[in-house]
């Protein structure tokens, strides 16, 4: 027989002002689940969190816990304010009984001393106190509202385990896909007020949404045509008939209501980047390039060579400098040593982790037209801002909000929309996934696997680097920097481990023989053909691998098609027989001629490459 319910909300409803938010939305924790509450952005997910910690009253349903249950909350802000240092503020949250010393070593666990001042914390600082505030009680139910925003990827990794090592039952809101997949045993699917429940993981999760959603959309294509069958017999039913059905009418207009009622599901972004004219072939070549801030190296001399269509991914610790060597990889910061040579015809646009270029008095439709106007430029194509805004989810009545009312979704939204209105062939995403919901997620990931262009991209997010990156940069601890090809996944594999804490990585470079290195050096000699991670030679990239493979038949192909032209335009009587066919032989004749330049180019390029890798 199941245990009951440690937590059970019912027939949840709330308002946001006269707009319905919940409406009949339920919840059922039971002992050692593993629960992810999942939902668009203002769907209400936080909403309903609140209201299962007890800090929000519903305006309609009913919440029960179980008496003695000890419930913990984790907020998207925590509030430190009023304690003397983090140590005990974490403290505080413990009950009589509980292991005073685990408090000291969540904090440890989490990069935090303990003796760190409130009101001088970092966003990412605040979440991990909050964090180890609410673990270390050990309770019988934990509600996570996004544990790992803020986060780099060691603490992601570390709260993985340290959740799974516990025996409480854990609802969670996130949006880091491998963060769910690894943890969740059952979804709840906030959607338009209700709730619906799966009893698997993540991993089922989108398959079975998105066949829910196909059955509504043909029980409503059903409802349309049942509708219209009514209407027919209404009109040209019998002639004869001198009244009319009125039970028929009446179903004609329950039908209708229904209709009315009915609350479609929610919109699609619709997100396309501007494209601007080709850059050159090379991107970005970086020689030794190095920069040291305070005596600290954050970049030693590092190398690279970034090409037409490469999407290259950089993760790292918090700290390492990632930022800075994208900064540097841009031209927006000039290296101490080495140089940085930028291609030709780069179109570049930047989007910014921190939402900066956002002014909050500023409204939504001035953020996005650049004045008051009602036309937004796409690409050099005026389009109304009312339809672009819908584009990105955003109703007409918010045209004239203010940017600093906005969620932080709306915001990332906003940063997109604005983004993607440039032309460009180079993106540049310094933490683009911040606060986005997964549907959005997807959609970027979509954009980007269609850009023609070339993308340089800073994320803590795995699953999002395993879809989008061709190639990793990687830290290595100590200002070293080595590149991978593929995924999040793929440099895992060839590394050996993940990306570590600075502290862990910098331990393991300055354990000499010790167990730490040797596992390190290990991994990164699997690499690097058994170079040190500070000296790593440079490895083909998979899209470089593929070139070398395919450039061959595309340069005879459209040496082929050159031939059978050329055979075309031959015919010295053409031009004055057929000159639109004369035009049209010579149009593709240049065009052709100028692939065939392109791609006898990238290919010799490619395999200088190769023979500098193979003969160093």
């Amino acid at each position: 027989m199941a245990a009951p319910p440690l937590l059970l909300l019912t027939d949840i409803r709330q308002f946001f002002g006269t707009t319905p938010l919940l409406q009949g939305a339920t919840l059922s924790v039971s002992p050692g689940e593993r629960l992810a509450l999942v939902g668009r952005n203002g769907s209400g997910k936080s909403t309903l969190l609140k209201v299962a910690a007890g800090m929000v009253q519903p305006d309609g349903g009913t919440r029960f816990v179980q008496p003695g249950a000890t419930l913990r909350y984790l907020p998207q802000e925590p509030d430190l304010s009023g304690y003397e240092n983090t140590l005990s503020y974490v403290e505080d949250g413990l009950a009589p009984g509980d292991d005073p010393y685990r408090a000291r070593y969540l904090l440890e666990q989490l990069g935090l001393s303990g003796e760190e001042t409130p009101g001088v914390l970092s966003g990412g600082e605040a979440r991990r106190a909050a964090l180890a505030r609410v673990l270390a009680p050990r309770p019988d139910i934990l509600l996570l509202d996004e544990p790992t925003n803020h986060l780099d990827l060691p603490a992601i990794e570390w709260l993985e385990g340290e959740l799974k090592s516990m025996r409480s039952a854990l609802v969670t809101i996130s949006h880091d896909r491998r963060f769910l997949e690894n943890l969740s045993r059952a979804m709840v699917w906030l959607d338009r007020g209700t709730t619906r429940r799966l009893e698997q993981g993540f991993a089922g999760f989108e398959n079975w949404r998105d066949e829910v959603l196909e059955e509504e959309e043909r029980e409503a294509h059903k409802l349309t045509r049942k509708i219209a069958r009514e209407e027919d017999w209404l009109r040209y039913g019998v002639t004869a008939r001198r009244k009319r059905n009125v039970r028929r009418l009446g179903q004609l207009h329950d039908l209708r209501k229904q209709r009315r009622e009915r609350v479609g599901a929610l919109g699609k972004v619709s997100m396309a980047a501007s494209e601007a004219g080709g850059s050159g072939s090379l991107v970005v070549l970086a020689d030794g390039i190095s920069k040291t801030y305070d005596g600290r190296v954050v970049v030693a001399p590092f190398s690279t060579r970034v090409l037409r269509g490469d999407r290259i991914g950089i993760v790292g610790p918090n700290g390492a400098g990632k930022t800075t060597l994208l900064n540097m990889l841009t031209g927006v910061l000039a290296p101490d040593t080495g140089e940085v040579r930028l291609g030709t015809g780069l179109e570049m646009v930047t989007l910014d982790q921190r939402r900066a270029s956002l002014d909050p008095d500023m409204t939504l439709q001035r953020a996005l037209t650049g004045d008051d106007s009602d036309m937004v430029h796409v690409g050099g194509t005026p389009r109304h801002v009312v339809g672009y805004m819908k584009d990105f989810l955003f109703p007409p009545e918010q045209a004239r909000t203010p940017l600093g009312v906005l969620s932080g979704g709306e915001r990332g939204r906003v940063m997109l929309a604005r983004a993607m209105a440039r032309p460009s062939n180079l993106l540049v995403l310094d933490e683009p996934t911040n606060d986005l919901d997964l549907e959005t997620l997807d959609l970027l990931q979509e954009l980007i696997a269609d850009y023609s262009g070339t993308v340089l991209l800073v994320s803590h997010d795995r699953d999002f680097l395993d879809r989008c990156a061709t190639s990793v940069i990687a830290s290595e601890g100590d200002g070293a920097w080595g590149e991978y090809a593929g995924g999040y996944s793929d440099m895992v594999a060839q590394r050996g481990h993940g990306v570590q804490a600075r502290r862990v990585a910098e331990a393991a470079r300055d354990g000499g023989t010790g167990g730490g290195a040797a596992g390190n050096g290990g991994a990164a000699g699997g690499v690097a053909g058994g170079t040190t991670p500070g000296t790593q030679r440079r490895r083909l990239s998979m899209r470089e691998q593929e070139g070398l493979k395919t450039l061959p038949a595309r340069m005879e192909k459209l040496s082929a098609e050159l031939r059978k032209l050329g055979e075309i335009l031959a015919d010295p009587a053409l031009y004055s027989r057929d000159r639109a066919r004369f035009d049209k032989a010579s149009a593709m004749m240049a065009e052709r001629q100028a692939e065939l330049a392109r791609a006898e180019e990238e290919w010799l390029e490619l395999e200088m490459l190769r023979e500098e890798i193979e003969g160093g």
